[in-house]
C-alpha cells in the first residue's frame, strides 16, 4: 500500500476534498439554475410590459385592420435589427405577410408556428431572428369587436444580453465557489492538524520509551487518547513484571545448578590422585556446564533489560574497559610488542540500553581483539540518528569469510589453542539482537578482523 494511502491525515483530507467538491458542485448547479430562472422571469416580465404597451397602442381601423395609433417609446423598435421586435399577423395565416411589424425587422418577419391560441393567453416561443440573432418571443391572440378577425400580436427580444448575464454570473459563481472550496479545505487541513496533534504527542512519548528516556508514556493527552495511554502503560508494567519474574526464575535455577556442580567439581578433585583421567574429564564437563549456565544467565539478564531501554553513555564504558584490557593483556608472549589501544568515540554517543549489556558486548569484542592483535587495536564509535556503530579493528591474522560465519555459532572458536569457551561472539550477537542490533565480521583496514556492532542510540530529539 502506498504511504499516502495508509496515512490517516491523507485519507481524511481526501474524504473532505470529495465531500466539499460534491457539495460545491451541487450548490453551484442549484444556484445557477435559480439565477437562470430568475433572470429569465425578469426578461419575460419586461417582454410582457412591451407587449402590454404594444396592445395599448394598437387600434382597429374602419375595415377592422389593426393600426398603430401612437408610436412606441423604446428606440430599439425603430433601429434595424436593434434587438427588439414586434409583429401583428392574422390568426391561421402564418405564411402570409404580417399586417404590421416594427421598423426594426426591416424586411424580415418573425417565423411563427401555425398554431391556435385562446384569446388573452400568453404563449412563449424561441425563434430565430434577423442577423443570426436568437429571440425569445411573447405572443397573445386578440380580437377587436365581437365579429372582427383574430390577430396574433407578438413581441420578441434578442437573448444575447440574457446569455451574457448568465455567462458572467456562471464565471463569477465558479470563481466564488472555487475560493470557498479552497478556504474550506484549508480549514479542514487546519482542523486535522489540530485534531491529530495528540497523536504526534503520543508518538513522541512512545519514542521516549523506546529510546530509554522514559519508562512510561508521560504527558498531557486528549481525553480520547488518554485511555489508550493508560492501557499501554499497564501493558508496559505487566511486561516488566513478567520479565522480572522470568529473570528471577532463571537466576534461581542457575544458582540451584551451580551448587551440585560445585560438589561434583570437588569430588573430581578428590578423584584426581586415584583416577586422573576420569577426574580430568569430569572437571572439563563441569567447566562447560558452568559456562553454559553463565551464558544463559547473561542472556536472561539482557532480555529483561532490553525493554524498556535505559540510556548509557558509551565513552565512560569504553574508558573503563580499556583500563581493564591494558592490565589483563599487559603480559604478552615473549618478544611480542606492547599493545596499542586507540579509541575514537563520539562523546555524545548514548546507547539505548543497560550499561552492563554494553560492557558485556564491547568487553567481549575488545578481549577477542586483544588476544589476536599483533600490536594494535582500534575502537571507533559513531552515531547516526537513532543508531550507533561500534567498530573494533585489530591487526591480527583475521578470518576468512567462511570462518566469520562459523565463529558466530555458539561455542565455536577459530583456534582451539586460544583459551576461552567460544561463547563470546555468540553472546555479543544474542544481546545485540535483543536490542534490535546486529554484529558483523569482516576484514579490517589494519589487516586483521573487524567486528562491527550496530545498536540503538538515544537521539537528541
Amino acid at each position: 500500500m502506498r504511504r499516502w494511502a495508509a496515512s490517516l491525515r491523507w485519507r481524511l483530507l481526501l474524504a473532505a476534498l470529495l465531500a466539499v467538491s460534491l457539495a460545491l458542485v451541487l450548490a453551484g448547479v442549484a444556484i445557477a439554475r435559480l439565477f437562470e430562472r430568475h433572470v429569465t422571469q425578469q426578461f419575460d416580465l419586461r417582454l410582457q410590459d412591451q407587449l402590454t404597451q404594444l396592445l395599448a397602442a394598437l387600434e382597429p381601423d374602419a375595415d377592422g385592420q389593426p393600426v398603430l395609433a401612437r408610436p412606441l417609446a423604446d428606440p430599439r423598435w425603430q433601429r434595424p435589427y436593434g434587438g427588439l421586435y414586434w409583429q401583428v399577423q392574422a390568426v391561421g395565416r402564418a405564411e402570409a405577410e404580417p399586417a404590421l411589424r416594427s421598423r426594426s425587422l426591416w424586411d424580415e418577419r418573425l417565423p411563427l408556428a401555425d398554431d391556435t391560441l385562446p384569446d388573452g393567453a400568453l404563449h412563449r416561443h424561441a425563434l430565430p431572428g434577423p442577423a443570426g440573432q436568437r429571440l425569445r418571443a411573447l405572443e397573445r391572440a386578440v380580437q377587436w369587436g365581437d365579429h372582427g378577425p383574430r390577430w396574433r400580436v407578438v413581441v420578441a427580444a434578442d437573448t444575447r444580453e440574457l446569455e451574457q448575464a448568465l455567462g458572467a454570473f456562471h464565471g463569477a459563481l465558479a470563481r466564488s465557489l472555487a475560493g470557498l472550496g479552497a478556504a474550506l479545505l484549508a480549514a479542514v487541513a487546519a482542523q486535522l492538524w489540530l485534531g491529530l496533534r495528540p497523536l504526534r504527542a503520543l508518538q513522541q512519548a512512545l519514542q521516549a520509551v523506546r529510546t530509554g528516556r522514559q519508562t512510561r508514556l508521560q504527558g498531557a493527552f486528549a481525553a480520547e487518547v488518554q485511555p489508550l495511554v493508560d492501557d499501554f502503560n499497564r501493558v508496559l508494567a505487566h511486561d516488566e513484571q513478567g520479565v522480572e519474574r522470568a529473570r528471577r526464575l532463571a537466576g534461581n535455577l542457575a544458582h540451584a545448578i551451580k551448587t551440585p556442580l560445585a560438589v561434583i567439581g570437588t569430588l573430581a578433585e578428590e578423584l584426581q590422585p586415584r583416577e586422573p583421567a576420569l577426574a580430568t574429564a569430569l572437571q572439563e564437563q563441569v567447566q562447560r556446564l558452568r559456562e553454559q549456565v553463565d551464558w544463559h544467565l547473561r542472556r536472561a539478564r539482557a532480555a529483561s533489560a532490553a525493554h524498556p531501554a535505559r540510556p548509557t553513555p558509551v565513552q565512560p564504558v569504553l574508558e573503563g574497559l580499556l583500563r581493564v584490557m591494558r592490565k589483563v593483556h599487559a603480559a604478552r608472549a615473549d618478544g611480542a610488542e606492547p599493545l596499542e589501544l586507540d579509541v575514537q568515540a563520539d562523546p555524545a554517543a548514548v546507547f539505548a540500553g543497560e550499561a552492563q549489556d554494553l560492557q558485556e558486548m564491547a568487553g567481549n569484542l575488545l578481549d577477542n581483539a586483544c588476544k589476536w592483535a599483533r600490536r594494535r587495536v582500534q575502537v571507533t564509535v559513531r552515531r547516526d540518528g537513532d543508531r550507533l556503530r561500534l567498530t573494533v579493528d585489530d591487526d591480527g591474522p583475521g578470518l576468512t569469510p567462511e570462518q566469520c560465519r562459523q565463529v558466530l555459532a555458539r561455542g565455536v572458536r577459530a583456534d582451539e589453542r586460544v583459551p576461552g569457551s567460544g561463547l563470546g561472539l555468540d553472546i555479543v550477537r544474542e544481546v545485540a539482537a535483543l536490542y534490535g542490533g546486529t554484529l558483523t565480521l569482516a576484514r579490517a583496514p589494519l589487516g586483521g578482523l573487524r567486528a562491527a556492532l550496530e545498536l540503538p542510540s538515544v537521539s537528541d530529539a
